[in-house]
């Protein structure tokens, strides 16, 4: 529609009238929204004879409701002026993205650099952000708003999604802007930024198929690593600009490596890889220079890659061995892992006695995750659901035979989280675990003391060291592997 356009007024505030006459007594033929833009036909007095394209409407606004430019190389260096100031003002995102609209019509090509894609991004990226968190029920006016602004900035262009994922809406910008700034010559930090707004998690669309879900992930993944590569061979990205790449790569791997468990045919070296490197990327993230704001995504990161830990080991099947059972893993219907228990035999030369029970799942095993009690009549295992959310099985022995509790991070539908086995307690009736879960925009980590009968949890606390039992009776191996006590 701009480029239609040589004479141009860009509306500048929400709910103008567009009068059939240049008096404020004239009827109103529509109302008209900031970033409108009206080809401009003429001036009557303090009014703008106008004709609005997009509504095809013609009428009159007052002057000093609009700003009037001329799409001609001369009148770039005012627009590029508009769009800097307006880039940092949150609620002018749609006055600002007309002006920019306006500014590559009438800029010379070689003018043209990836700031005015950075401006541009930045405005789209807070629209949807501030559309994102209104909810039209308790704020109806400023949700409509907001959606009038959407409506203004789609007729320049601009895409914008919607990614639904528990009960939650989120708006997300398509990227066109940002992916310019990759493509132009641009500075390691506005490289950085720019995949920072083109890889968020909350982005990802859940319509993607699995195979497409992979590739998305690992081309999020490659500009990650394009991004940190070009601050580290230039020296200049700023540290919290680094740790925010560290801790965004290290959430798209762990993703990638449960993927990657999850295929027909997985490869176990390139599972443990992918594991390793989201441990290692999370570990090359300083904490101490983490600036305000940072530390919640540091913490969702660790979630993310604490779900997935058991990637990063070396996958074996425990074998049952002598008075005490084991697994083995057998496929059930299609996408799914059936483990079955194993009792381990009375004497040494006896053979082990065959499975009389199973229990399927469309969820990864990670077998070597595997702990069997002392006593041998109770065993942990970790399988995760998803690739944000590891659930705890746990296998009990009663005189009917075994039977198997599924315990999730939460019931409370957290975004994200996990749950594991942390150590048994002497006595055999009680064992350890640990959780963190993401709900709301915040962390909560938990260790507690389980009844093992029961599985209700007895006592808990914030801090391993805060509960006697879990200080004295803790797992070596889970202290050394678990993320939870990063």
């Amino acid at each position: 529609m701009i480029e239609l356009l040589l004479s141009l007024a860009i509306v500048t505030q929400d709910q103008i009238p567009l009068r059939a006459a240049p008096t404020e007594t004239a009827a109103r033929h529509a109302t008209l929204s900031q970033g409108d833009n009206l080809e401009v036909r003429g001036v009557k007095g303090d009014y703008l004879q106008v004709y609005d394209h997009r509504r095809e409407r013609a009428g009159y606004i007052r002057t000093t409701q609009a700003g009037q430019y001329a799409l001609t190389p001369e009148e770039a260096p005012r627009l590029k002026a508009v769009v800097d100031y307006l880039k940092n003002q949150p609620g002018s995102e749609a006055v600002g993205i007309a002006h920019a609209a306006a500014f590559l019509k009438a800029a010379p090509a070689e003018s043209i650099d990836a700031g005015m894609f950075e401006a541009l991004g930045k405005m789209v990226d807070r629209l949807a952000w501030r559309a994102s968190r209104l909810d039209g029920t308790t704020n109806e006016k400023a949700a409509k708003t907001v959606a009038e602004h959407l409506e203004v900035a789609a007729t320049y262009g601009v895409t914008v999604y919607s990614v639904e994922r528990n009960d939650k809406m989120t708006l997300c910008y398509e990227g066109d802007a940002w992916r310019r700034v990759l493509a132009l010559p641009s500075s390691p930090e506005q490289k950085a930024r720019a995949v920072l707004s083109l890889t968020r998690h909350d982005c990802v669309k859940s319509t993607l198929m699995p195979g497409e879900r992979l590739e998305s992930d690992l081309w999020r993944a490659e500009i990650l690593e394009r991004a940190l590569n070009a601050g580290a061979k230039e020296g200049s990205l700023p540290e919290h600009l680094k740790n925010r790449l560290k801790i965004r790569v290290a959430g798209v791997w762990a993703g990638i490596a449960h993927q990657f468990a999850r295929r027909p045919k997985s490869d176990p070296a390139a599972v443990l890889k992918a594991g390793q490197r989201a441990e290692a990327e999370l570990a090359g993230v300083d904490k101490k220079t983490l600036v305000d704001g940072d530390l919640i995504a540091w913490n969702e990161a660790a979630i993310r890659v604490g779900a997935s830990r058991w990637a990063a080991e070396p996958q074996t099947v425990a074998s049952s061995a002598q008075g005490r059972p084991g697994i083995q893993l057998a496929a059930g219907e299609v996408g799914q892992t059936c483990v079955q228990i194993v009792e381990g035999a009375k004497n040494p030369s006896a053979k082990p006695a065959p499975s009389t029970f199973s229990h399927c799942t469309y969820g990864q095993v990670w077998p070597s995750s595997l702990s069997v009690s002392p006593d041998g009549k109770a065993m942990t295992l970790a399988v995760q659901a998803l690739e944000s959310w590891r659930e705890m099985w746990v296998f009990r022995l009663e005189e009917s035979g075994w039977r198997v509790e599924v315990v999730p991070p939460s019931v409370e539908n957290p975004e994200l989280g996990y749950v594991e086995f942390a150590g048994w307690v002497p006595g055999n009736k009680q064992l350890l675990a640990a959780r963190e879960i993401v709900m709301d925009g915040r962390s909560k980590t938990s260790f507690e003391l389980w009844d093992r009968n029961t599985l209700k949890v007895e006592k808990h606390a914030d801090k391993p060291g805060n509960l006697t039992a879990f200080y004295r009776w803790q797992d070596p191996l889970w202290k050394g592997g678990s993320l939870a006590v990063r």
